[in-house]
């Protein structure tokens, strides 16, 4: 079978990782979470997930109802570490919504026009609505952690960016928009594992890019641009929720649950939405402390 990027993630497992990742991918069974420091050794039984997202699912139908009811402006950021389970997330997040009131917003790379813009700008044009949830698969954050990793921009852009990102956040705030960001943390056999899963699956493989197969070798930056970037941009009014994201199951009920559990919408099941898990949810204490690592 014909790998992608010249099957550089495979080369990368067996020329490059280090030996304990190697050992944690060789010798863990189907269910086991490969990051060491997860507090859980093994993913939520699919039972047990099928029966909490199934009532957190309802209760979502019910915010939505209550967004359009109530005129609210949802927009909800969803960022992470790559192959963190972002996209699995958001699918979670809209499987159920109407999407004439949830649509998901995924830009690709700036277009010399966009380029020549503020940065903030081709983001402002896709903020909600009255009546709308927005939900962000990547963000302005990408000038925090990726274009700075790899250079993309300058370190006096990235300075500017820092400036700017706390009073744009404050004025969406002011507006009334109910942001939610979420930071979606893995170890770094997780990530591999999952990259390595991605290789050989055909209908999985587009999710590969030269990024993610470089990103590898920029562990220890990446590392260093997130904690940098979680710590300055984390605030009262715009706080981070960091996840760690090794057990895709806790993840995404969690993370639901991080949105309605604030919200005293109509109809709302406080039972049904059930408690966060304190090992799963924090802030950018996850990160900098090393709990996802």
């Amino acid at each position: 079978m014909d790998l992608p990027l010249d099957g550089a993630i495979s080369k990368y497992f067996h020329d490059e990782a280090t030996p304990e990742v190697r050992r944690i991918l060789e010798t863990a069974d189907k269910d086991d979470v490969t990051n060491p420091r997860y507090p859980y050794p093994e993913a939520m039984k699919r039972r047990h997930y099928e029966e909490e997202m199934n009532l957190l699912q309802v209760e979502l139908v019910r915010f939505q109802a209550w967004v359009k009811e109530s005129g609210a402006r949802v927009l909800i950021v969803f960022e992470g570490r790559d192959a963190a389970g972002k996209g699995g997330s958001i699918k979670a997040f809209s499987e159920n919504l109407n999407p004439r009131g949830a649509r998901v917003v995924a830009l690709g790379k700036p277009t010399e026009i966009e380029a020549g813009q503020w940065y903030f700008q081709r983001y402002i044009a896709q903020l909600p609505t009255a009546g709308e949830i927005v939900l962000f698969d990547r963000s302005w954050y990408n000038r925090g952690v990726v274009e700075h990793v790899f250079g993309f921009c300058t370190p006096d852009e990235r300075a500017h960016w820092f400036e700017q990102v706390g009073p744009f956040e404050d004025m969406l705030v002011n507006e009334g928009i109910h942001l939610f960001k979420f930071w979606l943390n893995v170890g770094r056999a997780t990530q591999l594992e999952r990259f390595l899963d991605r290789e050989k699956d055909p209908l999985k493989q587009w999710k590969l890019s030269w990024i993610d197969a470089e990103g590898l070798r920029k562990w220890d930056e990446y590392s260093a641009a997130i904690a940098e970037t979680l710590i300055r941009t984390h605030t009262a009014r715009a706080p981070w929720t960091v996840l760690r994201a090794d057990d895709k199951r806790r993840t995404r009920l969690n993370l639901i649950r991080s949105v309605l559990t604030p919200i005293g919408y109509a109809r709302k099941d406080a039972k049904a939405v059930g408690a966060l898990d304190p090992k799963i949810v924090g802030g950018p204490e996850v990160v900098t402390t090393g709990g996802g690592a």
